[in-house]
């Protein structure tokens, strides 16, 4: 791998490990270590505008590897490990070690992958992710009229709609013969979503006496953990 291709990639990292949605949540007084999900944290301790600003931030974060990498007509698999190294960043951090779930992130960089290089039908995986967010956007207005709105069946929808978008993706770049280099970046994707909602916060769910099976696919499923850690 050439020094181009390596700074684009470790770059992407960084960009990606940018404690901004941690920042921004500490801002607004909330206890960053304690909340599962800070986007939620921000909603329902600040309204819709700081958690929009933290997604939009996010999916830049993953669009813009994608964006200089092709701009330097660097190869495409470099482009999408670039996209991916993003995603890692925001993920599994090196110094601040507040890592998050990464699905804005990935957004912007499925997104922005599949349009530089011309693959449109994968994009069809944001409507799963629409579906997703149109679910939970339901239980968090139901949170804010009645208690216990965060205990309907269509609250795990948007966890669900992600990892389907997610996995759906790479299968319609492989049916569809899009670019290798796409179909893999977007493969790994899917994988490091699939494998962060596995294992973060796992010991703790073991811990309680669960059994791995039952644990392991709620987490895959719903990236819902026993003890709310992760």
């Amino acid at each position: 791998m050439t020094m181009d291709a390596v700074a684009l990639v470790f770059g992407g990292y960084l960009l990606g490990a940018l404690p901004f949605t941690a920042a921004l949540a500490a801002a607004s007084d909330i206890d960053v270590a304690a909340e599962p999900d800070l986007h939620i944290a921000l909603w329902h301790r600040c309204g819709w505008f700081r958690p929009a600003v933290a997604v939009v931030v996010e999916i830049a974060k993953g669009a813009f590897p994608v964006l200089i990498g092709f701009g330097f007509g660097l190869p495409v698999a470099v482009v999408a490990l670039s996209g991916t190294a993003a995603v890692a960043g925001q993920m599994w951090p090196l110094v601040h070690g507040h890592g998050e779930k990464g699905n804005s992130v990935a957004v912007g960089v499925l997104g922005t992958l599949l349009l530089v290089y011309r693959t449109y039908w994968p994009l069809t995986a944001f409507a799963l992710f629409a579906a997703g967010a149109a679910s939970r956007y339901f239980t968090l207005s139901a949170d804010n009229r009645a208690s216990g709105g965060g205990d309907h069946p269509l609250a795990r929808g948007l966890p669900v709609g992600m990892l389907l978008g997610f996995a759906a993706a790479p299968l319609i770049c492989r049916l569809t013969s899009a670019s290798p280099g796409v179909t893999l970046g977007l493969l790994l994707v899917f994988v490091l979503i699939a494998v962060r909602r596995m294992t973060a916060g796992l010991m703790a769910d073991l811990a309680v006496g669960a059994r791995m099976g039952p644990v392991l696919l709620r987490r895959l499923l719903f990236d819902e953990s026993l003890t709310g850690r992760g």
